[in-house]
């Protein structure tokens, strides 16, 4: 159905091709995944299969790609449209109506399909994504897990032969990423639908594969099998997998199921173990910052030292209520977050984190109840003087981004929060090393963006930092910095907290887990205690060592040292 031959993509004024020497076929009725690290042309190679690449990002595509038969160099892509559906990384760039309802319909009416078909098949996909309720909700007032299950539906309702999907499970809680995993495979199971899809949360989908395609380095040619055979030589593969690796297991487990069944030798083994160190609480106040001359641990800041106000400033919510658009977001919200904790945010789509991050930062006035961060009342305080306060990275960080270069970003920077010139850049270089100054931010991967978006905020240096799914469009190394990154700013002292469907992510760094649903919090408490008693957010690691409390696989290596 689909079929790469010896193809390579060179984009204007690169130097060296993004990808090189790409072949390999997707038969009818299969569900292939596409893995590597970031920045290795994963999207690349989704693109020339909708003739995205070269049509329209322009560059040189040598080779050949067919798909159902159409070359994709002689097909642009609305003569591939009957073929193909593609979602890409970025929902809110897919769609072109107002309402739930008018986008899934307006792919049919785009090829000519009879108005009851039409209506059928959205019915259909109303109750196989979860959308019924949606279904007169305006786009713009959707969350970030809701917009993408719209954009998901809108490509499934033509009913294409071939799906292309970019992440398509980055901004959905577990639930809702298993809900659209299992329509996908009934798709290809009972329908005989062609699936390639790119993910980084491979936890989530290696199961759901027939076959594997690991592209392993820029440049370099890819590497294709069954997902055990991928996985047992992949720089990128999920906790599962890191677990079976450091146990010796072979042939290594692709599911929590199929590690649960080895696992007892090695529960043994760990319950003789010296009992582990735990995650480090949030350190005292006075403990959090080394006195002048003592050089204490390694700071992130390390050209000025901390101000006294970071160990006294924290987040206060009192009885918070948000109505926007006519749905009550929240409803009587209390959360205190003291300095140097992390707290992750969790719950399904649409329980209302982002408005409370939004809260937080200003962006969203409260109905009712009260909000304070770092001091302040943050939507009746002017944006400049909240810099420095409460800084938010949210899920689109390229929302953050507007200069043309990333020198032109980190002077801007510097400038709107009366930093000296020079603080932004030097905090790219430790986020970002090797990015040259002209450099410009659309040319970066997610990855990338992300973290020239978290510098430009740290600039100010807020002792509340807030983030909206930080690790879209990251792969695990990304991430394992990114992790870094945030202990390190914890433990001097800032508070932090991240809106996050990523367990694995919540077990690597969250002090607290926050569960919220329909706009309530459901459960607050220590990570430890919350995730282990949830079968919805446990980690793997979690999940495999029960009824012992493993988080990570981090933890199990420590502990078997």
């Amino acid at each position: 159905m689909i079929r790469f031959e010896d193809v390579s993509v060179t984009y204007d004024g690169a130097a060296e091709p993004t990808v090189r020497g790409v072949g390999f076929e997707v038969p009818e009725g299969e569900l292939v995944l596409l893995v590597g690290p970031s920045g290795v042309g994963k999207s690349t190679v989704l693109g020339a299969v909708s003739g995205l690449v070269p049509h329209f990002t322009g560059g040189t595509l040598s080779g050949r790609v067919t798909v159902a038969g159409r070359d994709t160099r002689t097909h642009k892509p609305r003569e591939l449209a009957d073929v193909v559906g593609t979602v890409g990384q970025d929902p809110l760039a897919h769609f072109v109506t107002d309402t739930v309802e008018d986008e899934l319909a307006y792919g049919m009416e785009s090829l000519g399909l009879a108005p009851e078909v039409m209506r059928r098949r959205v019915e259909e996909t109303l109750d196989l994504l979860g959308l019924a309720g949606l279904r007169d909700r305006p786009i713009a007032t959707l969350s970030g897990g809701q917009r993408q299950r719209v954009a998901i539906g809108s490509v499934l309702t033509p009913h294409p032969q071939v799906l292309v999907l970019d992440e398509p499970t980055s901004a959905l809680d577990p639930a809702a990423a298993e809900e659209v995993l299992a329509v996908l495979q009934r798709l290809v199971h009972d329908l005989g639908t062609t699936v390639l899809m790119a993910e980084h949360r491979l936890e989530r989908v290696v199961q759901y594969a027939d076959r594997v395609v690991l592209l392993p380095a820029p440049g370099e040619p890819p590497v294709v099998g069954t997902p055990a055979e991928v996985m047992a030589v992949s720089p990128v593969h999920p906790p599962v997998v890191a677990l079976g690796r450091l146990a010796d297991w072979s042939p290594l487990p692709l599911t929590v199921r199929d590690a649960r069944r080895r696992a007892a030798p090695l529960r043994a083994r760990l319950e003789a173990a010296p009992r582990r160190r735990g995650r480090a609480e949030p350190a005292p106040a006075q403990l959090r910052h080394p006195a002048p001359g003592n050089p204490g641990r390694r700071r992130f800041f390390r050209d000025r030292p901390a101000p006294e106000a970071v160990a006294t400033r924290t987040a206060d919510v009192q009885n918070l209520s948000v109505r926007r658009d006519g749905v009550q977001a929240l409803r009587g919200i209390t959360l205190t977050v003291p300095p140097g904790e992390t707290i992750a945010l969790m719950g399904r789509n649409g329980a209302g984190k982002s408005t409370l991050l939004g809260s937080l930062v200003g962006l969203v006035a409260p109905t009712s109840g009260t909000v304070h961060a770092g001091g302040a009342v943050p939507h009746r305080t002017p944006p400049r003087a909240l810099l420095h306060r409460v800084g938010l990275v949210p899920q689109e960080p390229r929302d953050l981004l507007y200069a043309d270069t990333v020198a032109a970003e980190c002077a801007a920077a510097d400038r709107d929060a009366d930093a000296a010139p020079g603080t932004c850049r030097s905090l790219v270089s430790r986020l970002l090393p090797g990015i040259a100054d002209d450099t410009h931010p659309r040319d970066l991967s997610e990855g990338q963006c992300l973290a020239l978006a978290l510098a430009v905020v740290l600039t100010a240096r807020p002792p509340l930092l807030l983030l909206d799914e930080p690790t879209r469009g990251l792969d695990y190394a990304a991430k394992a910095r990114l992790v870094a990154v945030l202990r390190e700013l914890a433990a001097e002292g800032h508070a932090i907290v991240l809106a996050t469907h990523d367990v694995e992510l919540a077990a690597e760094i969250a002090h607290r887990v926050v569960l919220l649903a329909e706009g309530e919090v459901i459960a607050d408490g220590p990570t430890e205690e919350i995730v282990v008693s949830s079968p919805s957010f446990a980690p793997q690691v979690t999940k495999i060592l029960a009824p012992q409390r493993w988080l990570t696989v981090s933890e199990v290596r420590e502990a078997l040292a």
